[in-house]
């Protein structure tokens, strides 16, 4: 594996602040991820980490700071399916916050869509060409 001039080889995990780890990790695992971590650590709080199964970029799903309030932001984290019609229905049956439509712009961009965690962070679905 080749690193960058600083080292750096690959992305390992994004992290989430999430209020309610055990919600999160219901709701990762009902669409498909896999809790690989949950370590307790300094003062009753979890470390967790969910992967899709061929995945090898984890969500870590982290308690927030103390002190601090955690806001719903766009993660900019996108999951790719072959078939976004039966994903996006499947994600609807499960009563996941899911964008009504799909968004169908044309070639060269893919169809696409947003979905929202119990916390409210979105991410994106898109098909693979």
């Amino acid at each position: 594996m080749s690193t960058t001039a600083t080292g750096l080889r690959r992305l390992s995990l994004v992290c989430l602040a999430t209020p309610d780890q055990d919600s999160a990790i219901a709701f990762y695992e009902s669409i498909g991820f896999e809790k690989r971590t949950d370590t307790p650590f300094d003062n009753g709080y979890r470390w967790v980490e969910v992967y899709l199964p061929d995945g090898s970029t984890g969500i870590a799903l982290a308690p927030p700071r103390a002190g601090s309030e955690v806001q719903p932001v766009e993660t900019g984290i996108v999951l790719t399916t072959a078939d976004i019609e039966s994903t996006h229905e499947h994600m609807r049956q499960l009563d996941i916050d899911v964008d009504a439509e799909i968004m169908r712009m044309g070639d060269p961009v893919p169809p696409m869509f947003l979905f929202r965690d119990p916390t409210g962070h979105s991410l994106m679905v898109v098909e693979e060409p």
